[in-house]
């Protein structure tokens, strides 16, 4: 009896990057990457811990965030999402914690 029959192995083009259609799952890795943003932001008021908690909490709420991290010496706050968020979204995100977005 002959051997069953294989799966063909992947064609991976030159440069080994798979497409959109041919990775896993339809989506290549870089495409999910180039669909995230990063927006940052400066937050007035905050100086400790738990400030940068409440920031963070109300910023992740917001629909699409996958990601916040804030430094509170700076005030700095960096937002990734899967799409570019609304600058009054994340204001009043902020204002939600008790805090004031400086600048966008």
């Amino acid at each position: 009896m002959p051997p069953a029959p294989r799966d063909p192995l992947p064609q991976i083009p030159l440069g080994g990057m798979f497409g959109e259609a041919d990775a896993p799952g339809g989506r290549s890795a870089d495409i999910e990457e180039a669909i995230m943003a990063t927006s940052t932001y400066t937050v007035t008021g905050m100086t400790c811990g738990h400030c940068a908690s409440s920031v963070s909490t109300e910023i992740g709420r917001i629909s699409g965030v996958t990601d916040v991290a804030v430094d509170v010496a700076s005030g700095r706050v960096e937002v990734t999402s899967e799409a570019p968020l609304a600058d009054a979204d994340v204001a009043a995100a902020v204002d939600e914690a008790g805090y004031a977005l400086a600048s966008a």
